[in-house]
C-alpha cells in the first residue's frame, strides 16, 4: 500500500463499473417506493433506473421504474419498460395492464386492448383491468372515412 491510500477502499475496480451491492439496490427500490408515495415520480425514476441498471431483469425494479415513467408523463419509455418486464414475467397481469395504459397514452389503442384482454384474461376478478379494456372499447383500428354530405350529388 502506497502512502495516502484509503485502506478501507479495498482492490481498485479494474471492470470500470462500480460494484452496487444487494443492500444498496434494494435501497434505492425503497427510496424509489417513497418518492413514488410522494408523487415524486420523475425523481423516482431516476433513482429507479440505477437500480436496475445495478440488477437488469429484476421484476420488481421495472414493474416500479415502469410505474414511476408513466406517472411521470414518459409514457413510450414506461412502454419500454413493461415489455421489459414481460420478456421476464409474460404472464404478469399487471405488466399487460400497464403496457395496455401506456399503449394507450400513446393512441394505440388496438395493441393497448390486447394487452389489456390479456390482463383481464390473466385475473379476471381485477375490476381495474376490466374497466381500463372498457374505456379503451373496441373502436375503430382505422380512420373513418369521410361523412357523404350529399353536395356530389347531381
Amino acid at each position: 500500500m502506497e502512502a495516502g491510500e484509503d485502506p478501507k477502499a479495498g482492490p481498485p475496480d479494474e471492470g470500470g463499473a462500480p460494484e452496487v451491492d444487494h443492500e444498496s439496490v434494494y435501497s434505492l427500490l425503497q427510496r424509489g417506493h417513497e418518492l413514488m408515495r410522494r408523487r415524486h415520480h420523475a425523481q423516482a425514476a431516476i433513482v429507479l433506473e440505477r437500480a436496475a441498471v445495478a440488477e437488469p431483469g429484476k421484476g420488481s425494479i421495472l414493474e416500479a421504474l415502469g410505474r414511476a415513467f408513466y406517472n411521470s408523463g414518459q409514457h413510450d419509455r414506461a412502454r419500454e419498460t413493461f415489455e421489459a418486464l414481460l420478456e421476464v414475467d409474460p404472464s404478469a397481469h399487471y405488466a399487460h395492464y400497464a403496457l395496455g395504459q401506456s399503449l394507450k397514452q400513446l393512441r394505440r389503442p388496438k395493441e393497448a386492448r390486447t394487452h389489456l384482454k390479456l390482463a383481464v384474461a390473466l385475473s379476471p376478478g381485477t375490476n381495474l383491468y376490466r374497466a381500463a379494456l372498457d374505456r379503451v372499447g373496441t373502436g375503430p383500428t382505422k380512420e373513418k372515412p369521410p361523412k357523404d354530405t350529399g353536395k356530389d350529388k347531381g
